[in-house]
């Protein structure tokens, strides 16, 4: 089985968050490791250090240093296990992908660049499973026929 993780699964994996016991509930379900592209996993990590520079200027924002050093070495460990795998890809097929998507439904939806990439990436890998906690994620992924998880966010 291919169960293609989005940035926002991995971050409610290794971070409590309000998307957390989805996230928790798809990792139950798929049992089984969790396919990411190095655009994820690079997405991952500068989304938490960038976390970090937001905590450092105003500590209402983002999250510490050493939460974020936690959550890469956490992360890393993950990687090491098997529980996150890389997929081989084709990046100009995943382009040209993106770019099918992104005319078809961009303009009606107001999709993000990362999330058109990340969509036509599981499309590339031919994943069973498109796992995400991003609403607007997993309707761009519902409309190109991926099985999105969960089925259903929460509120």
């Amino acid at each position: 089985m291919i169960a293609f993780a989005d940035t926002s699964v991995v971050c409610a994996l290794l971070r409590i968050q309000d998307t957390s016991p989805d996230a928790w509930a798809i990792s139950a379900e798929v049992n089984a490791p969790f396919t990411l592209s190095t655009l994820v996993a690079f997405e991952f990590r500068q989304s938490a250090r960038l976390q970090s520079f937001r905590f450092s200027a105003d500590r209402t924002q983002g999250w510490s240093a050493r939460e974020t050093e936690r959550m890469l070495a956490q992360f890393d460990a993950n990687i090491a296990a098997g529980a996150f795998v890389h997929g081989a890809i084709n990046w100009p097929e995943v382009h040209a992908l993106a770019e099918q998507y992104s005319h078809a439904h961009t303009i009606k939806r107001g999709h993000r660049t990362l999330d058109v990439i990340h969509v036509a990436t599981a499309v590339h890998l031919r994943a069973d499973l498109f796992c995400t906690v991003d609403r607007l994620q997993s309707e761009l992924a519902r409309a190109v026929g991926l099985k999105v998880r969960p089925a259903r966010l929460r509120a």
